[in-house]
């Protein structure tokens, strides 16, 4: 089905009985978590409805995988978690896929990044290794920022000399990623991906790697089509996973593009919306 430049259905425009969806994905800032951060108070006892139909539910996010298993623990038994913006794909603790950058790569952008602070920017990197991630800042207002998406981080002397295979390097500006610390990281879209994952985080990851490419592997693995797919997204790293699904849903509160490119229009973080919506056309 092409996509339209019309305006998107709400749930509201969608006629009631259950659909064939065997799979759930949802990003979770912006989409699945309201503003603070805080998971929808009937999530646990939808997941288990969807557990009892066979119908698989996958967080989608920037987030690392140490953290949406922290956030998930009392249900994660079964669930696929596509972490690092799809560049680390785990189920029951056992990697699925992932994508790790070459050395030479996060040497680069590190350097990008440090020549950036040094000329008055306020901006910090986050290596995000497989086991853990990294950073050299250590000021209380970046790791608070850090803290929200890795659990499990580390400051360290120099974050190119991990020993950890690295999924990306998540960039936060304290002011506006868009406008300063992506144009500053515009050498390595030639060869890599340099996505806007939010007001203030930039992502350099492989050119394969995104949230699409993962979900697509997926249905392969499981058997699952884009048809049997539902997908929820509000920002530009979601894009590619929205394309793998017939049932793809921008949040009211979602990026323009996100909004062109979906199907269909799901009602905003802060109300709800990707709850409301599961419950609606799967009759939960």
């Amino acid at each position: 089905m092409p996509y339209s430049h019309a305006p998107r259905p709400t749930t509201s425009d969608h006629a009631t009985g259950p659909l064939d969806i065997r799979l759930i994905v949802t990003d979770m800032d912006g989409t699945l978590l309201d503003d603070d951060k805080k998971v929808p108070a009937d999530l646990w006892e939808a997941l288990a409805r969807l557990r009892e139909r066979g119908v698989l539910f996958t967080p989608a996010s920037g987030r690392q995988y140490a953290t949406l298993a922290a956030e998930f623990a009392e249900v994660a038994d079964g669930m696929v978690f596509i972490a690092e913006n799809g560049t680390y794909v785990v189920r029951d603790g056992e990697e699925l896929s992932s994508d790790p950058l070459e050395p030479e790569t996060v040497a680069r952008v590190t350097e990008t990044v440090r020549r950036l602070t040094s000329g008055g920017a306020d901006v910090g990197a986050v290596v995000c290794g497989k086991r853990c991630a990294y950073v050299e800042r250590a000021d209380e207002a970046f790791l608070a920022e850090v803290g929200r998406y890795y659990v499990r981080h580390r400051v360290v002397e120099d974050v190119t000399a991990v020993d950890d295979d690295i999924l990306k390097v998540a960039l936060f500006d304290f002011g506006s990623a868009a406008e300063t610390t992506a144009p500053a990281l515009a050498p390595f879209a030639r060869t890599h991906q340099v996505v806007v994952s939010g007001e203030h985080w930039v992502d350099v990851m492989n050119r394969t790697a995104n949230k699409g490419a993962a979900l697509r592997a997926l249905q392969r693995e499981l058997g699952i089509t884009p048809a049997q797919t539902m997908v929820f997204g509000d920002y530009l790293n979601d894009l590619e996973m929205l394309d793998a699904a017939d049932w793809s849903f921008a949040m009211a509160n979602a990026h323009p593009e996100v909004v062109r490119r979906a199907r269909h229009l799901a009602p905003s973080n802060n109300d709800n919306g990707v709850l409301r919506t599961v419950a609606r056309l799967l009759d939960l």
